[in-house]
Order: structure tokens, then C-alpha cells, then sequence
């Protein structure tokens, strides 16, 4: 998805000014008061300015880096003060491939606190080792789908190998799609019914700015499939773009009407969520206080349990 990145205002505060609002940034992170921060965000990426210990993908400049930092401290700065104590860590191809090593050790600093989707590169031997390898450094899920270098993403056999793989392991298959490719998806759901899959931000319907019905009935129709759930997620990028975005509350209701709160979980997608004129307090605030069909019960679901139970189950 593309955005412009800038950090709101509000967003920049947060972060810089953690300290000073009495919110720690460094090692006191550590333990989250479950009583205070009992939501989980399901999706977030992070990245750092160390360049000498986590080189960028071909060699990149820091400059290519939008926002310039977004460490795992200045992500809980931001998301704390909104109840949000656990994050999925999503790894960011664009800027270190197939190379997880800066969210593994952020987990190994924090393994209560993050669980990762990973990025492992299909076309290499023994992929199925690797997985299982991975999970034990905290990766509970691996992003897939189409790139511009691999457009056959669900092609060959390294991939089935992952399908596999992960209906063992529990590891999810984490799908950033588009419409388009939601029948191919459901096709491979009908072949590993016991793989758990993950649909990434509505398998974006609505970046266009129109939620057309024949993709929302799509995105619904893996509903039949039960290991398959949604992340309702990535509010910046669809529909109008903007706060207090109700115009996706009719989205929702026909995703919990097709899948129930069990098998939704909201996310931020932060940094992106940041930008003008959105905030991270606005993407939470949409399912915490706006979904006027869910009960508190099924807003917990949708804050916690959901994403508890598909990345926190190690």
C-alpha cells in the first residue's frame, strides 16, 4: 500500500515525548501490566537505523527508511497509552527480504511481549525445516502472496511444503492480497483445510475508495473454510482514508456477520497508520467504541482473543 510518510503530530509526540508522560522507553517496556494493556495489535512493522547489524535488502541507504526509525520501543510508546501491551511483528520485505534477524531479537529481548510473521524465501531447500526452526525463535506465521518478482507466488513446491508445513506446526499462512486473488486462495484453504491461513487488511477491499460488494462477498466466502480468519486492519489505506472511518463499520459487520469474532482481529498496520490525518488512536478507537453490533464480549475477540489464539498459542 502506498501512503505518504509523515507522522502525525500526535504520533511524533508519543513517541519523543514517552518519557516525559511518565510512559518508559527501553528495557521497562519489558513487562506489560495486563490490567492496563490488555489488547493486542496484530500487525505492525518495525525497523531501525543500525544499519551495521541489520542491513537493509540490496544494500539501501537509511534514507529509504519511511519513517526514518520505528523501533519496538518507539511502536509501544505509541500503542501503550491506547491499551495496546502485545504486538504480531509483520517482517517488512521491502526493506530486509527474507532476513527476520531484527525481529528475532527484538523477540528474544521481549518473547512475551511479540510474536512474528516472518518472510522465508519458498524456492530454497528444505523449507519445512526452516519453519519449524523459525517457531521456536518466535515465528508463529509467514507473510505470502504476489510481488513483482513472483507473480506465480503460489506455484511450485516449496510452497505447498509451506502449506503443509504449517497445517503441523499451527505457523499461519499470512496472505497480503488483493481481491483478485481471493479465489486462488480459497482454492489452496480447500486443498489444506487444516492449515491455518490469515487474510492481511480485508485482502484489501476498498483501496480503491469503494468497497465493492463483489469482493466483499468474496473475502466473505472463505468464511466456509474454518481455519481461515481476517485482520480488519490498514483503515489509512481504504475507504475515504481518513478518521473516524465509519464508512467501513457496514465492511465489518458483514466480515463478523460471515465469520464471527473468533475469527477477526483488529490491527494498526503502524507505522503507516500514523500518517496525516490518521492515528493509531483512531484505528483502535473504531472497534473499541464505534461498532455498535459487537458486544463487549465480542470487542475483547476482536482486541485480543483473535490474535491471541492464532499467534500468541507458543
Amino acid at each position: 500500500m502506498t501512503v505518504k510518510h509523515r507522522l502525525s503530530r500526535r504520533s511524533l509526540i508519543a513517541v519523543a515525548g514517552a518519557a516525559a508522560t511518565g510512559i518508559a522507553v527501553g528495557p521497562a517496556m519489558a513487562a506489560s501490566d495486563d490490567a492496563e494493556t490488555p489488547w493486542i495489535d496484530a500487525h505492525s512493522h518495525i525497523w531501525t537505523t543500525d544499519l551495521a547489524a541489520y542491513p537493509l535488502r540490496d544494500r539501501q541507504p537509511v534514507d529509504v527508511l519511511k519513517p526514518r526509525s520505528f523501533t519496538d520501543d518507539e511502536l509501544l510508546a505509541v500503542a501503550r497509552p491506547h491499551g495496546v501491551g502485545r504486538v504480531v511483528l509483520i517482517q517488512h520485505h521491502p526493506y530486509h527480504g527474507f532476513d527476520n534477524s531484527y525481529l528475532v531479537d527484538t523477540w528474544k529481548k521481549h518473547p512475551n511481549l511479540f510474536r512474528i510473521v516472518g518472510q522465508i524465501d519458498d524456492t530454497k531447500p528444505h523449507v519445512d525445516t526452516t519453519m519449524k526452526s523459525m517457531l521456536k525463535t518466535g515465528v508463529t506465521g509467514f507473510r505470502i502472496g504476489p510481488r513483482e518478482d513472483r507473480r506465480d507466488w503460489l506455484q511450485g513446491h516449496g510452497m505447498q511444503l509451506m502449506w503443509k508445513t504449517g497445517a503441523e506446526t499451527g505457523q499461519n499462512m499470512c496472505c497480503l492480497i488483493n481481491p483478485e486473488d481471493l479465489e486462488a486462495v480459497g482454492q489452496w484453504c480447500a486443498k489444506y483445510p487444516s492449515t491455518p491461513v490469515v487474510i492481511d487488511h480485508f485482502a484489501r477491499v476498498g483501496i480503491s475508495g469503494e468497497i465493492r460488494d463483489a469482493d466483499l462477498s468474496a473475502l466473505c466466502g472463505l468464511a466456509k473454510h474454518a481455519k481461515v480468519r481476517v485482520k480488519i486492519s490498514a483503515y489509512y489505506a481504504l475507504g475515504k482514508k481518513q478518521p473516524p472511518h465509519d464508512e467501513l463499520i457496514p465492511m465489518i459487520r458483514r466480515l463478523f456477520e460471515a465469520f464471527g469474532p473468533d475469527r477477526l482481529m483488529w490491527a494498526s498496520d503502524s507505522p503507516y497508520q500514523l500518517t496525516d490525518p490518521n492515528s493509531y488512536g483512531a484505528s483502535i478507537a473504531l472497534v473499541r467504541d464505534r461498532l455498535d453490533f459487537a458486544s463487549v464480549e465480542d470487542r475483547r475477540r476482536l482486541l485480543r482473543s483473535t490474535a491471541e489464539s492464532t499467534f500468541f498459542f507458543v
